[in-house]
C-alpha cells in the first residue's frame, strides 16, 4: 500500500477534467470492459454527453509526483439540478422514471462515475471522497442524493437473489421511486423461492452498501446497460434520514 496524504478538491482546469476522464478509461474501460459513443479510445478518455455540466470531486495522493494525473486516485461526478438542465436532462433520466424525484421542489444532487484507482480499494480512500461529499452535501442543503449503481455484467438471470432481496428490503418510498424504463427485465415477483440471503448479500457490490448503511433505497427494477457490461439500480438518499451517528462519521472535523 503506498504512502498516502489525501486531499480532495474540486476539478477546475480542462486539465483536471482529462485527469478524471482519464482515471474512468483506465477503471470503466481498461479494466471492466466498458465502451461508449463518446469514448476516445486513442487519448484513453471516458466522457459523454453530460460531462461539461457536471462538477467533479478530485481525491488526490500527493505523495505520489508533482503532476495532477498522477496525484488522482479517486473521483466523483456531481451534477445539480442546473447543470441538468443545461445538460437536458439527469443522466438517470436515460435509464430511470426520474418524475417522483423531479415533480417535487427539492433539491438534488446526481452522483455517478465513482472510481478509485485499482491501488486504492479496499482502504481509507473512499472514506476521504465521501467525506468532502458530505460537507458540500450538508452546505450546499441538498435534500436527495440519487444516482445509477451498478452490478457489473448483464445476465440478470445471475443476479436475481440480489436484486429480490434489494427489492423486498430496500424499496424506495412510493413518492421517491425512479422507475427503471424496462423493469420486466428484472424478476421482481416477491413469491418466488427463498433467497440466500447470506449469499445475495455478497453479490451486492460494496458501493450499493454503503449507501444502503446510510439509509439508501432503491428504485424499482434494473436497466441493462450493454455498452457498460453493467446491471442499473437507481439508488436514492434522503439527507434528512441519515443519523446523527453518520453525520459525525463523516463530518469529524465539523463536530
Amino acid at each position: 500500500m503506498p504512502s498516502l496524504e489525501f486531499d480532495v478538491i474540486f476539478a477546475r482546469t480542462p486539465e483536471e477534467r482529462r485527469a478524471v476522464q482519464a482515471l474512468r478509461y483506465d477503471v470503466f474501460v481498461t479494466e471492466l470492459g466498458g465502451d461508449g459513443p463518446m469514448i476516445d479510445h486513442v487519448n484513453g478518455l471516458e466522457m459523454d454527453q453530460f460531462d461539461p455540466f457536471s462538477m467533479y470531486l478530485m481525491l488526490l495522493d500527493r505523495t505520489r509526483g508533482d503532476d495532477i494525473s498522477q496525484q488522482l486516485v479517486g473521483a466523483y461526478r456531481l451534477m445539480d439540478q442546473s447543470g441538468a438542465t443545461r445538460a437536458g436532462g439527469f443522466y438517470s433520466a436515460k435509464e430511470f422514471d426520474l418524475t417522483p424525484l423531479t415533480s417535487v421542489p427539492i433539491k438534488l444532487l446526481e452522483l455517478g462515475r465513482s472510481c478509485l484507482h485499482i491501488e486504492y480499494r479496499g482502504g481509507t480512500a473512499m472514506y476521504h471522497l465521501w467525506s468532502a461529499l458530505a460537507r458540500y452535501v450538508f452546505e450546499q442543503r441538498i435534500d436527495i442524493l440519487f444516482g445509477v449503481a451498478s452490478f457489473q455484467g448483464t445476465d440478470s438471470t445471475q443476479l436475481e437473489a440480489p436484486l429480490r432481496l434489494l427489492h423486498d428490503r430496500h424499496l424506495a418510498p412510493e413518492d421517491l421511486r425512479p422507475i427503471a424504463q424496462d423493469p420486466s427485465i428484472v424478476p421482481l415477483d416477491q413469491q418466488g423461492g427463498q433467497i440466500d440471503r447470506k449469499s445475495a448479500m455478497t453479490q451486492i457490490p460494496a458501493l450499493i452498501k454503503a449507501y444502503l448503511r446510510l439509509g439508501g433505497y432503491i428504485g424499482q427494477g434494473a436497466y441493462l446497460d450493454h455498452a457498460f457490461n453493467t446491471t442499473d439500480v437507481c439508488l436514492v438518499l434522503d439527507v434528512a434520514q441519515i443519523s446523527e451517528k453518520q453525520r459525525k462519521l463523516y463530518l469529524m472535523e465539523r463536530t
